[in-house]
């Protein structure tokens, strides 16, 4: 590898691992140093009771005024902080920067995980009126952190990190995949990339190139992407945020190149931004997305913001809010297209082989048990048991009810006590999903103990409110489907 592919030479990279390590500056080992309330309150942006931790000038300590609490310390304590890494080389490669009398960060070194750290640019909130690069490289935010929880963590062969910027991606994918491949438009993300994975002692092939053209005709069993999936006119100015497509079409392309990118059974998940139009479902505006692709599709809308607050949100991410012309052009493009609200959320694709395959578009905004990425795998596999089963094979299955599933009933007071006027159920873990019943569903849930089959269950009710049972089946098939896909019942395995 070229040294000048990354921020320091390949021995340089060794020296900062090994002065990291050396110090311990590490998640665990600053929240040692740091202790449980000043470690709480930096993830506030509150580095008071660190700085008064931290101020005998050790190397830990000087490291984590440097590259945590964003503090000009003296050269001479960052020179031995970061020793065997020379400061020249420091200097050189970006790692701190002279500002004042002293030095201070030069990029964002963050600790990340058990034993990892990630490079990335300073964000812009820590050098207000210093406007950011255009390949500007991104750290670990909001949105890193969702598409992380989303993931599904099963055993693959080969993972593919489409847009990777610094590198976070690739490092989880490196946990549960024989082999990591990177793709990014911007060189000098490559550059953060490489020294990333060189940094933990990774491995990953990287190419540089817009999304998908890199690896063209290749095939893998996991693609994560978090994209400039920024939703406007198709102006760039920062490649992280800005793809150059007009509109939510980035999301709409990656649906169209998932089926040329995996491998049979291959899972594809990326974040995405669309557009709620007047007048428009915005969810069957994101079904049409996935039509003709073969593939099945979870599409979970997680937040919806509405014009201004999302174009504020963004020019602050990018330190624009200094040029009010821009926000008026962005919010009259939104205008001329009607555009009411944007939606953010997940996109999770299979190449499962099928003729039929399963499209779902819906909200998902209430907490959700994390990890997400395995309720995810096991939607998928619920569509797998599905799929296999027409309503007989459905109606033959033994079913319990989910562990902790609770009923709760709204009702009013009349004359002859309380009346109940409306009954939920409600998944206390897992996704979390609530759902008003009928009591026809509210018995048939309620019998569902793992005894009998379902249509012998089914029988019983018949009986017992005056229905032919072939009439109670057949109206039951839809119903049982869609509470094994909600996860509200399971069926019970011999």
């Amino acid at each position: 590898m070229d040294e000048h592919d990354m921020l320091l030479s390949p021995a340089g990279v060794d020296a900062l691992r090994d002065a990291l390590t050396r110090t311990g500056f590490t998640s665990h080992g600053i929240a040692e140093r740091l202790g449980a309330q000043a470690t709480t309150a930096v993830a506030r942006n509150d580095y008071r009771a660190a700085l008064r931790a931290t101020e005998d000038g050790d190397p830990l300590g000087t490291l984590i005024r440097v590259f945590i609490c964003d503090q000009t310390e003296p050269e001479a304590q960052v020179a031995a902080a970061l020793a065997p890494l020379s400061l020249e080389e420091a200097l050189a490669g970006g790692l701190v920067e002279r500002y004042g009398d002293g030095l201070r960060a030069g990029v964002d070194l963050e600790p990340y995980g058990d034993d990892w750290w990630v490079l990335a640019d300073v964000p812009a909130s820590a050098r207000p009126g210093r406007p950011l690069h255009a390949e500007h490289v991104l750290g670990i935010g909001g949105a890193t952190h969702t598409l992380i929880g989303a993931t599904i963590r099963r055993p693959v062969g080969s993972a593919l990190d489409l847009g990777t910027g610094s590198g976070v991606q690739a490092l989880h994918l490196a946990t549960h995949a024989d082999s990591v491949t990177a793709t990014d438009l911007s060189e000098r993300a490559l550059r953060f990339a490489r020294t990333t994975a060189a940094l933990n002692g990774q491995d990953w092939e990287l190419l540089r190139g817009d999304l998908v053209a890199p690896v063209a005709g290749r095939r893998f069993d996991l693609v994560v992407s978090n994209p400039p999936f920024v939703v406007g006119p198709g102006t760039t100015t920062h490649v992280y945020r800005d793809s150059g497509r007009v509109g939510d079409a980035i999301g709409a392309e990656l649906a169209a190149a998932a089926p040329g990118l995996l491998t049979e059974g291959g899972t594809m998940q990326y974040l995405a931004n669309w557009v709620h139009v007047a007048g428009e479902e915005w969810d069957e505006r994101v079904a049409g997305w996935f039509s003709g692709t073969g593939l099945d599709a979870w599409v979970i809308q997680r937040e919806v913001a509405d014009p201004m607050a999302y174009v504020d949100l963004w020019l602050t991410d990018a330190g624009e809010t200094t040029d009010p012309q821009r926000m008026a052009t962005w919010l009259d493009w939104f205008d001329a297209h009607k555009v009411e609200g944007i939606g953010f959320g997940i996109v999770s694709l299979r190449r499962g082989g099928h003729a039929d395959p399963v499209v779902r578009v819906e909200d998902l905004r209430q907490r959700v048990q994390p990890p997400l990425g395995d309720q995810v795998a096991a939607w998928f596999d619920r569509q797998d048991f599905l799929r296999v089963r027409d309503t007989e094979a459905l109606l033959a299955e033994r079913y319990r009810a989910a562990e902790g599933l609770q009923l709760r009933q709204e009702a009013t007071m009349g004359d002859e006590g309380w009346g109940v006027d409306r009954q939920v159920l409600a998944m206390p873990h897992g996704l979390r999903w609530t759902e008003e019943i009928d009591p026809l569903v509210l018995a048939l849930v309620g019998g569902a103990d793992g005894r009998l089959p379902l249509r012998d269950q089914l029988a019983l009710l018949a009986a017992a409110h005056d229905v032919e049972p072939d009439e109670m089946a057949e109206a039951a098939g839809p119903i049982v489907a869609h509470l094994v896909e909600r996860g509200f019942i399971e069926a019970v395995t011999a």
